[in-house]
């Protein structure tokens, strides 16, 4: 929980964070009266430094130095300071034009939205394909190979293509294999794991051993918490101490999966922002996370996000993951979904920006 501040202590803790950001040196009381032209003495600021040292928000590595921000004066900054930002319109013309120029193919618009926040955030980045919750059946195809195996190819909502060999009890033609696909394909349409395996219990020994292996592969799918993931710019974390650590939950699929969903539960809308590990990622201890998903909530939906020291432009950031997020999902509401497009969400960083806390 965040200590409230007064209107004075406020102004002089953000001067305190974008000073630090934009030059990492620690800020004393007489640099701020001097740098910012305030009306009050070096002796008043002193004070308000010293207050908001004991709340917490800011540190001093030592006795005469002045004060930088801790993790909590950075939280208090994106949450009650940052204001309102958007990039700059022609950044937002030109990386609309590269995602235009792109083939319309889902890799590849993550491979480029994970190269244009690397690119602008100088950071490292991460997009995660987008994944159907739960996932649902949409086609089979059944195809006879050799005597008793039969390849088994379906496809789920969202495009995801899987590939199974069948062995049967006999050898069936491909007329009578054909004919149980078609009738498995109207009957198990959209259907999620639980769904099909429930449909399959009034019906014959095939089509019985057929959904068996569609509800399995659609188990498997659900308990795989993220499917392809896009990285970009982990150079720029390994060449800063402070960040080299943060390469390993880029790296381990599951330990990326558990800070996903840990700082994006299931009613987080627009931008989160996960600063120094919130105490529960060590390798996060000197790094911010700023995150959003992209897509249909609760349907089909990904994650896109910048990775970098806790000594970073906020505000660009935040507009920029929020900025890749919406095109994003302007693309998989026009490409694979048949949900209406919503709105154009407001571009208020006050209402868009989540902190754990």
């Amino acid at each position: 929980m965040l200590q409230p501040l007064t209107k004075r202590q406020e102004l002089i803790l953000g001067m305190v964070v974008r000073s630090f950001i934009g030059t990492g040196s620690p800020m004393g009381s007489k640099t701020l009266v001097e740098q910012y032209g305030m009306d009050v003495s070096s002796a008043t600021v002193r004070n308000e430094l010293a207050a908001l040292g004991e709340m917490g928000y800011l540190a001093q590595l030592h006795t005469s130095a002045g004060r930088i921000p801790t993790e909590s004066g950075y939280r208090y900054f994106v949450e009650k300071l940052l204001g309102e930002f958007r990039l700059p319109l022609h950044e937002r013309q030109m990386i609309r034009h590269q995602f235009h120029q792109a083939r319309l193919e889902l890799g590849q618009w993550m491979r480029l939205a994970a190269a244009i926040l690397s690119r602008t955030s100088q950071f490292a980045s991460f997009v995660t394909a987008p994944q159907v919750h739960p996932n649902r059946f949409k086609h089979l195809q059944l195809i006879s190979t050799q005597g008793r195996l039969v390849l088994m190819i379906m496809v789920m909502v969202g495009g995801e293509v899987n590939q199974q060999m069948l062995t049967l009890a006999e050898p069936v033609p491909q007329a009578q294999l054909s004919y149980v696909a078609d009738r498995l394909n109207l009957l198990l349409a959209n259907a999620t794991a639980e769904e099909a395996e429930a449909a399959g219990r009034q019906l014959e020994a095939l089509e019985k051993d057929v959904i068996k292996l569609i509800s399995d592969v659609l188990g498997r799918a659900d308990d795989r918490s993220i499917r392809e993931i896009y990285r970009d710019g982990l150079v720029n974390l390994l060449e800063d101490a402070g960040t080299r650590q943060a390469v390993r939950i880029l790296e381990e699929r599951a330990l990326l999966a558990n800070v996903i969903s840990e700082a994006q539960p299931p009613d987080a809308v627009g931008v989160q922002v996960v600063i120094g590990g919130e105490g529960r990622w060590e390798e996060l201890r000197d790094c911010t996370i700023i995150l959003s998903r992209y897509g249909v909530v609760e349907q089909f939906s990904g994650t896109v996000a910048v990775v970098g020291p806790t000594r970073m432009a906020y505000d660009r950031n935040v507009a920029v993951v929020r900025y890749i997020a919406d095109l994003m999902s302007g693309f998989v509401y026009e490409y694979f979904s048949e949900a209406p497009k919503p709105e154009p969400p407001q571009e208020t960083v006050n209402d868009k920006v989540n902190l754990g806390e």
